[in-house]
Formats: structure tokens, C-alpha cells, sequence
């Protein structure tokens, strides 16, 4: 059976180093002007990186919620410090906002209190999807490797959970606990001067002969294309995704919002969405590939998926 409602919009968290006033002034725009219900805000990448955004998040919070945004509190990718444990310990025992949690430590801590999954989390099956739920799950953030054929398996099994697609923005591939993009600029994670601030999109890498291949982003690995959804978007109300995410890059992200919201409303076709989309975000190639189980940097033009098992 489909369901009808239309899913919302929401903004994930800023997974790059901007510096504190280009962060504020990012969400100041998205709470004024983005058609957006959900942001998350908050450190998820590296724990260095907080005292740049914690001057301005009251100010962000209050104007995100002055505007009518749901706010919802990051945890940590990766916490390796005894000051990362006890920031995530204080974030799940004192927020007064839901949390998304991005790893098994929060997931531990947070136990029986309604959170959000984020798509860091690996959520492959329903049957995990169905353990974080009964552990107090009520929004997931399915991983954007998953092909639709999982997604609406997921989705149809859990009719009463929020389930989430990432689909805008450079996948999140992998976090360590070591500093590749500090180590390319002969620094070390411990004296990295916040290298990263650099490249506020983005660190790309490239193969020996050239090809591009990833993004470095501090200690994460994100792909080098963009996923970007548009041509799914149908596909996915119908299958009962409740939201659909939106991942900020260093780019006119107001734009994208409407530009989705204009497609979920059925005003603008897939096709020119696109074409204004490569506009409004020329720095990376799109792809959807593993949306119709092709290798993730694959980009399957609207009309091609007969045959896929979709």
C-alpha cells in the first residue's frame, strides 16, 4: 500500500570546519528562508572543531525555533577521548532538544529516550531498524549506500517509525580516529591548526592517473560525487519516507531546499531540477548509484531503472 503524505524536508548537520560566524550566519538563512522542518545542529565529525560553533548556538536555536524548525542536537561520529565521552554523556543527559545519535556510544547512554539515528549509524535490515526502535528510535536516518529495494523493505516493515533517505550532499564513507587531512599537510591530528577550515567542501583526492575519487573532511572520508535524489523523490513518498535529508555543502543551500520542495509539489519536473541543481552546486558530479544498486558514484538518468529490481 502507498502512502499519500508528502515527507518533509530536513537540513543534516554541517559536516565541515566553517568558521563560527559563516556557521551562524548559514542557519540564520536556513531558518529565515529554507522550506526545511527538521535541522540538526552540532559537532559530528571532530570534537576540536566545537569551540568554533559554541558562541552562536543559542542564537542559532532560537532562530531556527523562531522560525518553526524542529532542532535536533548531533552526538559525535567517533569518541576515542575521555572529554569526548563525558561531552556526549552531558549532551544525552542534559539537552533539552532530541538527539540524533551517530554511534554505538550515544546509542548506549541514550536508552529508552525517544532519539533520531543518523545516517552514520549502520542500519542495513529491518531487523536492526526494529532493535532501535524498541530501544526508543523514533526517526531513522537510513545510510545512503542502501538501494531502494531495501529502503522500502525497511519502511513497509515499521509503518509507525519516521525513516529518513540522505539525499543531497557528499556521502559520509568512513571516520577514524587518525587525521588524513591533516597528515596531507604534514600536520598531526594533535597540532592540526585546523587545516581543514581551508577547504570548507572538502579535501578532494585523486588516483594516480588523476581520476577523481574522494573527499577528505578532517578525520571523515566522503565520496567525491553528490548524491542527489531528485528523480526519486516520488518513489520515496510512495514507499512512506517520511523525511528527506538534505546535506549542507559549501553552497547556496536555501536554493537547494526549494528546489526539492518545488519537485516533492510536483511545480518542477526532475530533468530541469537537475540542470539548476548542477547550477546552484557545480563543484562535484551527481550520482545515485547505489539508490538503484549500481556502484555508489553511478548516476542512472530518470527512465533507465527497468531491469534493476526496483
Amino acid at each position: 500500500m502507498e502512502h499519500q503524505q508528502r515527507p518533509c524536508l530536513s537540513l543534516g548537520p554541517v559536516y565541515y570546519l566553517w568558521d563560527g560566524p559563516k556557521w551562524r550566519d548559514f542557519y540564520f538563512r536556513i531558518a529565515d528562508e529554507a522550506p526545511v522542518a527538521h535541522v540538526v545542529i552540532g559537532e559530528t565529525v571532530c570534537s576540536k572543531r566545537e569551540h568554533f560553533i559554541e558562541p552562536h548556538v543559542a542564537d542559532v536555536v532560537e532562530r531556527l525555533e523562531a522560525a518553526g524548525k524542529q532542532v535536533v542536537f548531533s552526538s559525535l561520529a567517533m569518541v576515542t577521548l575521555e572529554r569526548e565521552s563525558q561531552r556526549v554523556r552531558a549532551l544525552v543527559r542534559d539537552s533539552t532538544h532530541p538527539v540524533e545519535v551517530n554511534d554505538l556510544a550515544a546509542l548506549g547512554l541514550i536508552k529508552g529516550k525517544p532519539h533520531s539515528i543518523g545516517p552514520l549509524v549502520n542500519v542495513y535490515n529491518a531487523a536492526t531498524a526494529r532493535l532501535l526502535a524498541g530501544r526508543g528510535a523514533v526517526n531513522i536516518c537510513l545510510p545512503p549506500e542502501l538501494p531502494m529495494r531495501s529502503v522500502r523493505e525497511i519502511a513497509s516493515s515499521m509503518p509507525d517509525v519516521s525513516f529518513e533517505v540522505f539525499a543531497f550532499g557528499r556521502m559520509p564513507l568512513a571516520i577514524s580516529a587518525r587525521c588524513a587531512h591533516a597528515r596531507s599537510k604534514g600536520l598531526v591530528k594533535d597540532n592540526c591548526q585546523f587545516i581543514c577550515g581551508e577547504e570548507p567542501d572538502g579535501l578532494p583526492l585523486r588516483t594516480l592517473d588523476r581520476q577523481s575519487f574522494l573527499v577528505l573532511n578532517g578525520v571523515q572520508t566522503m565520496s567525491h560525487s553528490c548524491v542527489a535524489l531528485v528523480g526519486e523523490l516520488d518513489d520515496l513518498g510512495a514507499a512512506g519516507i517520511a523525511r528527506i535529508r538534505l546535506s549542507p555543502q559549501d553552497c547556496d543551500m536555501v536554493a537547494v531546499a526549494k528546489l526539492y520542495q518545488s519537485v516533492m509539489e510536483g511545480r518542477l519536473g526532475s530533468e530541469e531540477a537537475i540542470d539548476r541543481l548542477q547550477a546552484i552546486y557545480p563543484a562535484a558530479p551527481f550520482s545515485n548509484g547505489f539508490y538503484h544498486q549500481k556502484e555508489g558514484a553511478a548516476w542512472i538518468a530518470k527512465g533507465r531503472t527497468a531491469g534493476l529490481g526496483l
